[in-house]
């Protein structure tokens, strides 16, 4: 079974009640999205693999350890996804960016995939699939499958806020795949929002609400 970490850092905690705040607006909510998701690839990449090199500083050779060879591969499952990758760009400038597209149909909430872009060499990253939000689990379910189906094989979820369900509807399905958030809510209402969330993170990044 898979092990949900729960990212509980001061910093991140403060940033997450500002975003949740309904009088938050588009620009600041981009940017505490932003800001938040830095900080969650810190304790997201902890166990990233090192390697011993030897550095000369000013004053003689120093042993020290460098990221090894592993290349790492940022997924988001768009559209909302979207705001958190420049954050994790900053902290790892070299990965690689997919990009998968998948929508809750209205009535079943079910995942359709509509979009799906992904490095080519996919087989050989670190993958991390990003989403603000885990509710019912089936875009995240559907997106971790669609990325196996092409080769991905090392994959974490990471999720500003996680509902139960959500959290239990992944591990069944993928067991492999390990789940980071920044809290952990009550519950899901009758149109799979969770509660007490912080709404339709898609709307409020780009202000289509």
């Amino acid at each position: 079974m898979s092990k949900v970490h729960l990212i509980d850092h001061p910093l991140i905690q403060h940033k997450m009640a500002i975003i949740r705040d309904v009088r938050t607006g588009p620009k600041e909510f981009r940017e505490l999205v932003d800001e938040t998701a830095l900080l969650m690839a810190y304790e997201v990449t902890r166990d990233i693999a090192l390697e011993n090199v030897e550095i000369e500083t000013p004053m003689g050779m120093a042993r020290c350890q460098m990221i090894a060879g592993k290349k790492v591969g940022i997924i988001p499952i768009l559209r909302a996804g979207l705001g958190m990758v420049n954050g994790m760009l900053e902290l790892i400038p070299a990965a690689k960016v997919g990009h998968i597209g998948v929508y809750r149909e209205p009535e079943t909430l079910q995942p359709v995939e509509y979009y799906c872009k992904l490095p080519t060499d996919i087989s050989e990253r670190d993958l991390i699939v990003v989403d603000p939000m885990l509710a019912t689990g089936g875009s995240a379910i559907a997106a971790i499958r669609f990325i196996k189906e092409r080769g991905g094989r090392n994959i974490k979820l990471m999720v500003l806020i996680a509902a139960p369900e959500g959290i239990q509807a992944v591990q069944a399905a993928h067991p492999d795949v390990d789940i980071f958030t920044g809290a952990i809510d009550e519950k899901l209402d009758s149109n799979g929002y969770i509660v007490p969330g912080l709404g339709d993170a898609g709307d409020r990044l780009f202000g289509t609400k």
